[in-house]
C-alpha cells in the first residue's frame, strides 16, 4: 500500500511519516495498531488527522455516518464500549471500529470472543488480568557510549551512537582509545579485546548495539513479562477453542521467552566482581588493622632470653641485634600477613580477578601496598566491562530475535482483547448478533443503550426486514411527548451503526438491511431564516432523491418552518423518498395528518406511541412499542390534566378550563 494514495495524504506528508517512523512499512503497522497518538506526533499530522487516515486503513470510506448526528451517535457507542477494555491499548484501537462495507469478518471474530467467553470464563478472566499490562511498545531514544566501526554504511544507528568508518590505512588498533567497540565486517582483530564486539558483515541490528536491544527490553518490560505469563498460560491449557487458536497464533515463536526474561536480569558474576569492586578498599584497610592488632596480641606474650655476651655483642653491633630479633618476632607477623591475604583471596572468590601474593609493603607496622590494590581495582574494572560486554552481547543474541514478534505479539493481543471487549460490553447489555438482510431494519425487544437507566424493550421494523404487515419502507412516527419516538429513533440508529460495524446489537432478535449510509435528521432548534430555510432544504433534497441505499431517521423537520409550510414540505420530501426503492425512513412527526393531507395521499403509513393516561403518581402511562397504523395522541391533553391535580386557586380553574377544550 502506497501511503500518499490514502485520503488527504500527499508525497510529502508520505515522506515525513515514512522518515519519523523508518519506513512506509512502520508507518502502515502503526495505522493499523489504532496508535493515534504515536501517529499525531508527526509535525502537520493533527490526532483528527491521524484518526482519518487510521480508519482508512482499516477500511471506512466515511460515507456511511452521513451526518453529524450519526457521528456522535457512533462515538457514544464507541465510548460505552471502550469501558470494557483490558488493555489501555485497546482504548485507541477502538476508535478504528466503524461502519465497513465488508464486516463478515469482525462477525466472526466477535462470535467466536462471545462464545468463548461464555465457555471459558474464568480462563478469560486470568487472561483479562494478563492483557490489562500489555501497552504499545516504546522505543529508546538515548545514546550510547558504543562506537560502531564499519567499512558499510549503518546510518540509521547515527541517532543511537557514534558511527564511523575507517579512514585509509587505519587498523582495528587505532580505534583501542574506546572502551565499547563494535567492529563489523573485515579488518578486525582475531582476538577482540575486553569490551569489544566482532560481527561479519550483514549482521542483525539487535546485536550491533546490543545495549539498545535490552535497554528496549527492559523499557517495555511490564508488557514483555505479561506476554510471557501468557505463553505459559496458553502452554497448560489444553483448550482447543478457536478463539484459543488466536492467542496461540499471535504468541508464536515466544516459547523462550520467559527463560530469557528471566536471565535478563540475573548478572551472576558480573553482580560479584562490582560487589568486590565497591567494597574492596574498606576490606582490605580492614585486614590491614587486623594484621597489627594480631601481632601486637601474640607479641605481649612473647619473651625473648639473652645471655650477657649476647647482650654485649648487641650494644656492639645493632644490626645484629635487629637480625636476631627478627627471627624471634618474623613468624608471627609473617603468619598475620598470610591469613591476611588468605581472606583477601576468599573476599575475591568469583570475581574473576586473581588474589596477589604479596599486598603489604612493610612487615611493622604492616602497610597495604597501594599499588597492588590499585592493580586489583583496575583489573575488576576491565572484568566487569568485560563481563558486561559479554552479557549484552549474549543476550542480545538471544533476545534480539524475539523483538519482532515481541512487537507483532502486541499488536495481536490489542487486537484480541478489541474482540473480548466486544464480547464483554454484548454479554453485560444482553447483545445479539443480527442478521443481515438486503432491505429494511427490524428490531425485537430492541433496548437503547445510553439512557443511564433500563429501557423498556420495543419490537419495530420497516422496510423487507420487518414482520409481515409490516413491510412498508417508509413510516411517520407520532405519539406522546416524553413518550419515547426519539429514543426508537436512536435505537433504530444504534442498530443500523453497529450492524455495519459487525458488532452485536441490543435486542433479542433483529435484522437489519444493508445501506451505504445512514442519515439523522435531528429536529432544528427554532423556526430558521429564509438563507438557512433554503439551505436545509437543498440538503434534504439531496438526501431523500438519491438512489443510494441508505436509513433515513428524521425527528420533528416541521421545525424547520411554521406548521402549515413545514407539513407541505416534508410531504414533497415523503413523496420523493418513497419513490427510491433502496430508501428506508422513518420521521418523528406531530403533524401526521397535516403531511398527509398535502400530500393528496392516503397510504402513508402512520404507527403511534400512545399514552394510555395517568399513573397513582400522575406520571405517563406509555406504551413504549408503536402502535401500526395509529395515529397517536400528543399528551399535552394529559399535561393539562397532570396540571389541574397539581396546581391550587386560580391556576387550577385556568386549566380546568383548558382542559376541557381538548
Amino acid at each position: 500500500m502506497v501511503l500518499s494514495a490514502l485520503p488527504g495524504v500527499g508525497e510529502r506528508l508520505a515522506q515525513k511519516m515514512t522518515d519519523h517512523f523508518g519506513s512506509e512499512d512502520a508507518v502502515i503497522k502503526s495505522l493499523k495498531s489504532g496508535d493515534i497518538g504515536q501517529i499525531a506526533e508527526i509535525d502537520g499530522v493533527s490526532p483528527k488527522r491521524a484518526l482519518a487516515m487510521a480508519r482508512s486503513i482499516a477500511g471506512d470510506n466515511g460515507q456511511f455516518l452521513a451526518t453529524k448526528e450519526a457521528e456522535k451517535l457512533h462515538q457514544k457507542l464507541i465510548d460505552q464500549i471502550t469501558r470494557f477494555t483490558a488493555s489501555p491499548a485497546t482504548k485507541g484501537r477502538l476508535q478504528l471500529l466503524t461502519p465497513v462495507q465488508q464486516p463478515e469478518t469482525r462477525r466472526e471474530k466477535i462470535s467466536a470472543a462471545m462464545d468463548f467467553l461464555s465457555k471459558h470464563n474464568t480462563l478469560e478472566l486470568e487472561l483479562n488480568s494478563k492483557l490489562s499490562h500489555i501497552t504499545v511498545t516504546k522505543n529508546t531514544t538515548q545514546r550510547y557510549q558504543r562506537v560502531v566501526v564499519s567499512k558499510t554504511p549503518i546510518d540509521h544507528l547515527k541517532r543511537f551512537c557514534r558511527v564511523l568508518t575507517p579512514g585509509e590505512g587505519e587498523t582495528w588498533k587505532d580505534y583501542t582509545v574506546f572502551d565499547q567497540v563494535t567492529w563489523v565486517g573485515s579488518g578486525a582483530p582475531s582476538e577482540a579485546p575486553e569490551g569489544w564486539i566482532v560481527l561479519g558483515n550483514n549482521p542483525q541490528t539487535e546485536v550491533i548495539v546490543p545495549e539498545m536491544t535490552l535497554d528496549w527490553f527492559r523499557k517495555n518490560r511490564k508488557t514483555l513479562e505479561a506476554i510471557a505469563d501468557m505463553v505459559q498460560i496458553i502452554n497448560d491449557q489444553e483448550s482447543n477453542h478457536e478463539f484459543m487458536l488466536n492467542f496461540s497464533d499471535s504468541l508464536t515463536g515466544l516459547t523462550e521467552l520467559p527463560d530469557l526474561l528471566h536471565t535478563l536480569y540475573d548478572e551472576g558474576d558480573t553482580a560479584k566482581a562490582e560487589q568486590v569492586k565497591d567494597e574492596l578498599w574498606s576490606f582490605v584497610k580492614s585486614l590491614e588493622s587486623g594484621v597489627n592488632v594480631e601481632v601486637e596480641k601474640t607479641m605481649n606474650d612473647a619473651k625473648m632470653a639473652l645471655s650477657g655476651a649476647e647482650l654485649l655483642d648487641a650494644l656492639a653491633d645493632g644490626t645484629g641485634f635487629q637480625r636476631k630479633l627478627k627471627e624471634a618476632t618474623g613468624h608471627v607477623i609473617d603468619n598475620a600477613m598470610q591469613q591476611a591475604v588468605n581472606k583477601l583471596g576468599e573476599f575475591m572468590e568469583g570475581s574473576g580477578v586473581k588474589n596477589p601474593p604479596v599486598i603489604f609493603t612493610s612487615d611493622w607496622p604492616a602497610k597495604i601496598d597501594r599499588q597492588v590494590i590499585d592493580k586489583i581495582d583496575s583489573a575488576l574494572e576491565k572484568r566487569i566491562n568485560a563481563q558486561k560486554s559479554d552479557h549484552v552481547y549474549t543476550m542480545a543474541r538471544k533476545l534480539g530475535p524475539l523483538k519482532q514478534s515481541c512487537e507483532d505479539a502486541v499488536r495481536s493481543l490489542i487486537i484480541i482483547d478489541q474482540w473480548l471487549t466486544i464480547a464483554r460490553w454484548a454479554k453485560h447489555n444482553l447483545c445479539t448478533m443480527p442478521e443481515l438482510v438486503k432491505h429494511g431494519i427490524w428490531v425485537k425487544e430492541g433496548r437503547h443503550l445510553l439512557l443511564g437507566i433500563a429501557a423498556d424493550p420495543v419490537t419495530y421494523g420497516l422496510g423487507k426486514a420487518a414482520e409481515k404487515g409490516d413491510m412498508q419502507p417508509l413510516a411517520l412516527l407520532t405519539g406522546a411527548n416524553s413518550g419515547g419516538k426519539t429514543t426508537l429513533l436512536e435505537l433504530l440508529a444504534h442498530t443500523c451503526i453497529l450492524a455495519h460495524m459487525g458488532l452485536p446489537v441490543p435486542a433479542k432478535q433483529a435484522r437489519v438491511g444493508n445501506v451505504d449510509a445512514l442519515h439523522i435528521l435531528a429536529k432544528a432548534g427554532g423556526t430558521q431564516s429564509a438563507g438557512a430555510l433554503e439551505q436545509t432544504l437543498v440538503e434534504l433534497a439531496n438526501v431523500v432523491s438519491d438512489p443510494t441505499p441508505k436509513l433515513i431517521l428524521a425527528d420533528e423537520l416541521e421545525a424547520i418552518t411554521e406548521p402549515g409550510a413545514g407539513a407541505r414540505i416534508i410531504a414533497g420530501m415523503l413523496i420523493a423518498a418513497r419513490s427510491q426503492p433502496d430508501t428506508s425512513m422513518m420521521l418523528v412527526t406531530h403533524l401526521a395528518p397535516a403531511i398527509i393531507k398535502a400530500s393528496g395521499r392516503d397510504d402513508f403509513r402512520v404507527d403511534g406511541i400512545e399514552a394510555r393516561g395517568l399513573d397513582s403518581n400522575l406520571e405517563l402511562i406509555v406504551d413504549r412499542t408503536p402502535i401500526r397504523n395509529h395515529l397517536a395522541r400528543s399528551t399535552p391533553e394529559l399535561i393539562v390534566k397532570r396540571l389541574v391535580e397539581r396546581s391550587n386557586g386560580h391556576a387550577k380553574s385556568l386549566f380546568a378550563d383548558i382542559l376541557k377544550m381538548f
